[in-house]
């Protein structure tokens, strides 16, 4: 049986500290008799009842350390000794935050689905598993059990799924498992793979980008008029409204991904020996790369540092000081990529309301709008004003100039004005 202890475990109970925590875990740790009589107390989790794999006590029948197809102890390269300690090391190969965010999501669905669905553990699945698995993934079923809103870990109606998965999201879910059990393989922990040549129906090899998801120029000069009323217009603290108009005019100055704006901080911002202002990130794939910092980001961030109180000459800046700090804490703590996400989707979704009878259209995209809009944004609006294809791939930071090249729309727009006046209707 395996207790995992979960990180800040005391932050539930009131007028417990760390400090307590920590005397509690010292007790506990110097009478080991009274750990097993405590053990005996809790009820294991219903059958049925889905929770963070973080929370799970589970028999060894389905923990993995007696798992169907584990290899030989012996020979295997991992001081695992169960499914969950072995996806753990897994995990720990990925540096970046955000890839092991979203390794961690897809190894936790498929873990907890074959306890709560098949009663087996992960290193007992078999192929004929992985096929129901596909399946499961488009439609999550019973959906009472597995598909709900987004909630925090510890929150009791937490759920894995948020929605169905679509073809291609299915298609990457696979590739993420095939990839976690070639490498258990590789570590001589488990004998086969389960999805090996498991295919996905429907999935496109190369989904191209939807340009929709992003605003005109009215329909961005519309959202930004709307943020500037924050304060006195919709209740916003002072301190949650500047951060906000800060976000949108330098996400859509530099098209800067969510992930790339959290973990940036002043120090990765240099000035060239012509004067030029550099945002130097590592992005997507763990590539270094840098970012032009233009006025309407520069004007934003010298705005945002004095309100926040902190030097706005660059020579005087503290290094480690984030780009986007967080209202909780002082001003040297940053926002999560979490965090970032629901803080847009707020204004977004209130801007939409607060539109929505004069521009319906406007405020149903508002309702679809995620941060990554304001990338989309950012490429269609600087190739419109006459920014070269190369300049924006650069400043994208993309593989190939295909991929920016799908935000070119001056071409259709004339193409189809000229049509139009070729062919008027009699």
């Amino acid at each position: 049986m395996r207790v995992p202890r979960r990180r800040g475990w005391w932050r539930t109970i009131a007028g417990l500290g760390q400090t307590g925590a920590q005397q509690i875990e010292s007790f506990f740790a110097a009478h080991p008799h009274l750990t097993a009589q405590a053990q005996a107390l809790i009820a294991v989790a219903t059958p049925g009842v889905v929770v963070p794999w973080e929370r799970l006590r589970l028999p060894h029948q389905v923990d993995g350390s007696a798992g169907t197809f584990r290899a030989p102890r012996q020979a295997c390269t991992l001081d695992a000794g169960n499914d969950y300690d072995a996806v753990q090391a897994w995990l720990a190969l990925h540096e970046a935050p955000t890839t092991q965010r979203a390794y961690r999501k897809e190894a936790e669905r498929l873990i907890l689905w074959a306890i709560v669905e098949r009663g087996r553990a992960l290193s007992s699945l078999t192929t004929e598993d992985a096929i129901a698995y596909r399946a499961f993934l488009r439609r999550p079923t019973p959906r009472e059990r597995w598909v709900g809103p987004p909630r925090p870990r510890t929150a009791p109606d937490w759920r894995p799924f948020a929605s169905n998965l679509s073809a291609r999201s299915t298609a990457y879910a696979l590739s993420v498992l095939g990839a976690l059990f070639r490498w258990l393989i590789e570590q001589r922990y488990v004998l086969a793979n389960p999805f090996a040549g498991i295919k996905v129906r429907g999935r496109t090899r190369v989904t191209p980008l939807n340009t929709a998801r992003g605003f005109t120029e009215g329909e961005w000069a519309l959202v930004r008029a709307i943020a500037e009323g924050l304060e006195w217009s919709y209740g916003w603290s002072d301190p949650a409204a500047q951060r906000l108009r800060f976000l949108l005019d330098f996400a859509y100055a530099t098209g800067l991904r969510a992930g790339e704006l959290v973990s940036a901080t002043l120090g990765d911002i240099r000035v060239s020996e012509h004067g030029d202002h550099w945002l130097h990130l590592v992005g997507k794939g763990s590539r270094p790369g840098k970012v032009a910092v233009p006025p309407l980001a520069r004007t934003a961030l010298d705005q945002y540092l004095g309100q926040r109180r902190l030097p706005v000459t660059w020579t005087r800046w503290d290094p480690t000081t984030p780009l986007l700090a967080s209202l909780e804490q002082d001003s040297t703590t940053s926002i999560t990529g979490t965090r970032l996400w629901h803080v847009m989707r707020r204004f977004f979704r209130q801007a939409a309301d607060v539109i929505g009878t004069d521009h319906p259209v406007v405020a149903e995209k508002l309702r679809r709008a995620s941060p990554h809009w304001t990338r989309h944004t950012h490429a269609t609006h600087a190739l419109a004003r006459g920014a070269e294809l190369t300049t924006v791939r650069d400043n994208l930071r993309h593989a190939s100039i295909a991929t920016t090249s799908i935000y070119l729309q001056s071409d259709e727009v004339k193409r189809a004005r000229q049509m139009n006046q070729a062919f008027e209707a009699r």
